[in-house]
């Protein structure tokens, strides 16, 4: 387990102010998510390759 604070940042394609997620790349083993408009709300935790999957869909998808 890491005692590592996330270390968040938005895509440079988020520059319209829009909806937007932040991802913490910092974090060993896991993909850090969160909605950058409700920094404190839920977060979730994702597997490399879960998160690749998901931008994978949203490449197809978005």
């Amino acid at each position: 387990m890491t005692t590592d604070s996330p270390r968040w940042f938005k895509s440079s394609y988020s520059s319209n102010g829009g909806n937007c997620i932040e991802v913490a790349a910092n974090i060993p083993d896991v993909v850090p998510v969160r909605d950058s408009k409700d920094p404190n709300g839920p977060r979730l935790t994702l597997t490399h390759e879960a998160f690749a999957g998901l931008l994978q869909f949203a490449k197809t998808h978005g």
